[in-house]
């Protein structure tokens, strides 16, 4: 991981987050209490998505547009982890035409990014055969937002269940686009690619 600087704050493990976004509406201080619990996480997600000077700019924005959304927060909800990667997805959301322009760029020059976007394990795997790039690369960029978005919030390591509550979706919405996005690619790599 880059940059994602340790705040060094003791954070109770007994209290949820529910219980931390409270406090921090009297003592603005125990809101670092979310930062070192879910930081890491939406670090890495965006990383994968953007690459990591992206990753530090768009985790600093969110924990900042958190911090001062925070009275609005349910309390009801103990982890605060869908509500962070809600702002985390609008937040790249908003990079969605550069990316595409990217991909585009990737699959006409043939070039092999280092840290492919919004790639996990098995997608890197592919990556890394010279060929593979550029026609993954193309893929990715057919892809609707609404077929990518939930996707490569699944290769991210995500449930589906946390991408329903991420994009405000329900569960049967988002096994649909994953595996309509799984299935556009197979078709466009063929069928020894799995995703």
């Amino acid at each position: 991981m880059s940059s994602v600087p340790s705040l060094k704050v003791e954070t109770p493990i007994d209290v949820d987050d529910a219980e931390l976004i409270d406090r921090s509406r009297n003592q603005p201080e125990a809101f670092s209490g979310i930062y070192e619990r879910h930081s890491r996480r939406l670090w890495g997600y965006v990383a994968r998505r953007l690459g990591p000077d992206a990753a530090d700019d768009i985790v600093s924005e969110t924990f900042l547009i958190a911090f001062r959304r925070r009275g609005d927060y349910d309390l009801t909800r103990e982890d605060a982890g869908p509500w962070l990667f809600g702002i985390v997805v609008r937040l790249v959301g908003n990079h969605w035409r550069s990316e595409i322009r990217m991909h585009r760029a990737f699959a006409r020059s043939g070039f092999e990014p280092l840290v492919t976007d919004a790639l996990d394990e098995r997608v890197a795997d592919a990556v890394t055969a010279k060929a593979q790039g550029p026609r993954l690369a193309t893929a990715l960029a057919t892809l609707s937002e609404r077929d990518r978005e939930p996707l490569l919030l699944r290769t991210g390591g995500m449930s589906c269940k946390e991408i329903a509550d991420v994009l405000d979706i329900p569960v049967g919405t988002v096994r649909s686009r994953v595996h309509r996005a799984r299935r556009t690619l197979r078709a466009a790599l063929g069928s020894s690619f799995a995703v």
